[in-house]
């Protein structure tokens, strides 16, 4: 598998993680308008965090999208964490699994932001 097709998997990974927020944050907060208005936000924000990634794998020499995604993939790391603290398990899969992958499309996002770039001939 190449890094490409590597970066674009763990993008879509992330928005399958949105998918199964914005699911989960339903069946559990269906009967509580506010609570599943600022849970599905938190979806929101995984789906475009996940787009940015996406794009950025495609457009190699976008650097300016690169420190971008690396920005989002950095806060979303620290939202996670944050999360595993506050359910008193930073062990617990779901804040894992998020810093895991989105480190890895962290490191994705740095290695195309230091890429130079080629002029084109």
């Amino acid at each position: 598998m190449t890094t490409k097709a590597l970066d674009r998997f763990f993008g879509c990974v992330l928005a399958l993680g949105g998918v199964g927020h914005a699911v989960g944050s339903y069946n559990f907060y269906k009967d509580q308008p506010m609570s599943l208005l600022w849970a599905l936000s938190g979806s929101l924000a995984v789906f475009l965090l996940a787009a940015i990634n996406l794009l950025r794998a495609g457009r190699r020499g976008d650097q300016a999208l690169a420190w971008i995604s690396l920005c989002g993939c950095v806060a979303w790391i620290g939202f996670s964490a944050c999360f595993g603290l506050l359910i008193g398990n930073v062990l617990d899969f779901r804040p894992v699994i998020n810093v895991v992958v989105t480190g890895i499309l962290a490191i994705f996002s740095l290695r195309s932001a230091l890429r130079s770039v080629r002029p084109e001939a």
